[in-house]
């Protein structure tokens, strides 16, 4: 039997997909020890490229090949513009992180890392191109986030991370990203496979960087 296209981008790019979704980060949220420095640090980060990534969303729309397509890109930005936004904008509330205080905080290079490889696939009108990264970062944290025990953190602020990234609507979503990817990746092989691994590395970095600011 052949192997899924992203199956072999995600075995690509191992250690660091396992790196990632292990990291001490991860075990700390689901434990509900993260402290809130450190979460505060990581969210504030987060937040920084959602202009990006929706950015990255309406390149998908634009370049998607089927109206179905167009539609479950829509539905997600949706999503993203409202539920998640609004946690974010909660958690900052209970963590004690000012409007002012976010705005003078400097992008981490993880961060930087982000907004530029977001536009940077959405600049290249390649619907393959904007996929790998979409997968990336919505399958590597479906990947942790289906991981957490139960009962999940009693904060909201680690439990709704956690439940954002693993729901019936965002299980549905990662699937069709992969499904979109194995069929028109493998046309663009080499671009997709750059993208992909760039990302993942972005995303352990990511994790990173929460403890090298917040700590």
């Amino acid at each position: 039997m052949t192997e899924r296209f992203t199956e072999t981008l995600k075995n690509a790019s191992e250690p660091t997909w396992s790196a990632a979704v292990g990291h001490r980060f991860v075990r700390e949220l689901h434990e509900g020890s993260v402290s809130d420095r450190v979460m505060a640090a990581y969210l504030v980060q987060d937040h920084r490229f959602l202009d990006s990534f929706l950015t990255l969303l309406g390149a998908a729309i634009a370049t998607a090949d089927t109206f179905e397509a167009r539609l479950r890109f829509g539905r997600f930005a949706g999503m993203v513009s409202g539920e998640e936004n609004t946690y974010f904008l909660r958690a900052f509330d209970a963590l004690g992180v000012t409007e002012e205080a976010r705005a003078a905080i400097s992008d981490t290079k993880p961060t930087e890392g982000f907004k530029a490889i977001m536009r940077q696939a959405a600049e290249t009108r390649s619907y393959p191109a904007v996929l790998a990264v979409l997968n990336v970062v919505e399958w590597l944290y479906l990947d942790w986030a289906a991981r957490a025990p139960q009962p999940l953190p009693g904060n909201f602020v680690h439990a709704e991370w956690i439940t954002l990234h693993d729901n019936p609507f965002f299980r549905d979503f990662v699937a069709f990203l992969r499904e979109e990817l194995d069929r028109v990746g493998p046309s663009e092989e080499k671009t997709c496979t750059d993208f992909f691994l760039r990302t993942v590395t972005l995303e352990r970095d990511f994790f990173d960087s929460a403890f090298e600011i917040g700590e």
